[in-house]
């Protein structure tokens, strides 16, 4: 077995597994073989589309988790992928319909299940406030990482060294974000615009929020500091994890309406981010290559735009998933050319 095929074994398996049910629920739903293979493709589709849209999550989580302890590491790609599976691709949604229409859980699932278009209005109808609380958790996520004075390496040198110089205004990114903010919500009609608002302020003190809990779970003694820090870097990954996967989630729905079939599909692709995490934190890719990071927190800047824009116009997750591979592959061919520079040196 090579190396790189061992992290993705288990991916793999679930991917099997997953089409399989997939193309048997499609059967079971449609009573043919045409809707069992037309389940299948879609299954698949969202397993590429998560994958292409979570690039850059996998390595904002090695990122995090390779200042981990072992432990809190394992529980993290335990723990965790079971919450982002089931929390955010079945739990989540189900949560939008009970709190959006006011309906108990067993009444949401059988929505789900029963009138799949109704429930897919209802999660459309919640995207205004989802894409404010997202976009404004992902823009302090991103311009905390590049508004930075102790950040000592830059990919676009002249922009970033501009950002990292700003680092001593005191809440320059709570002002940037706060001024999009108020940008977009001018833009748009009074009832709309109260709730983008409320809901952009909330993805922003969820940010603020977590900062302060790890800030304040990594005072105290060492032993303490060691599995609090553990368990505050835990919350921040989980909340960002949240925050990545509502751009899923939502564009989802624009291929299919079934809940059971979108938890397959981004189930796949939620296998595959955790494998890419693992596979960076084990074989230390981020340090081997320099820019990789930095291409991952433009695009998860450029991402937070694009979710404010959305609330403007329609932008389709295809876009949202080449920027970020397109940005993450031109931040890896940088760090190539700049070790074979080294190298030569």
């Amino acid at each position: 077995m090579t190396p790189a095929f061992r992290y993705f074994r288990w991916p793999l398996i679930v991917t099997f597994l997953g089409l399989v049910l997939a193309f048997w629920l499609g059967i079971q739903l449609t009573d043919s073989w045409g809707g069992g293979f037309s389940f299948l493709m879609v299954g698949a589709v969202l397993a590429v589309l998560e994958i292409s849209l979570s690039f850059d999550n996998a390595i904002v989580n090695a990122n995090k988790l390779k200042d981990m302890t072992p432990i809190w590491q394992k529980r993290f790609l335990t723990w965790g992928i079971l919450i982002a599976v089931f929390g955010m691709r079945i739990v989540f949604p189900l949560l939008i319909v009970v709190v959006a229409a006011k309906l108990g859980p067993i009444e949401a699932v059988r929505l789900a299940a029963l009138h799949p278009a109704d429930y897919a209005r209802i999660i459309g109808e919640a995207h205004l406030s989802i894409a404010a609380f997202g976009g404004a958790f992902l823009m302090m996520v991103g311009l905390s990482y590049f508004v930075d004075d102790g950040k000592d390496v830059d990919w676009f040198k002249m922009l970033e060294c501009r950002m990292r110089s700003c680092a001593s205004v005191r809440g320059l990114e709570i002002a940037l974000v706060l001024g999009v903010t108020a940008s977009v919500a001018l833009a748009l009609p009074g009832a709309a615009r109260a709730t983008f608002l409320l809901s952009a302020v909330f993805g922003l003190l969820t940010f603020l929020m977590v900062e302060l809990l790890g800030h304040l779970l990594d005072s105290g003694n060492a032993t303490q500091m060691v599995a609090r820090g553990g368990l505050g870097a835990f919350l921040y990954l989980e909340v960002l994890d949240a925050s990545f996967s509502f751009d899923g989630v939502i564009g989802a729905f624009a291929l299919t309406q079934n809940l059971f079939l979108i938890a397959i599909g981004l189930g796949i692709g939620a296998m595959y981010v955790r494998a890419m995490t693992v596979m960076l934190v084990e074989r230390k890719t981020l340090s081997e290559f320099r820019y990789l990071e930095h291409g991952a927190f433009w695009s998860i800047l450029i991402l937070s735009f694009i979710m404010f824009g959305q609330v403007l116009w329609h932008i389709p997750e295809v876009v949202t998933g080449l920027l970020g591979a397109g940005l993450i592959g031109l931040s890896l061919v940088s760090s190539i050319r700049h070790n074979r520079q080294e190298s030569r040196a």
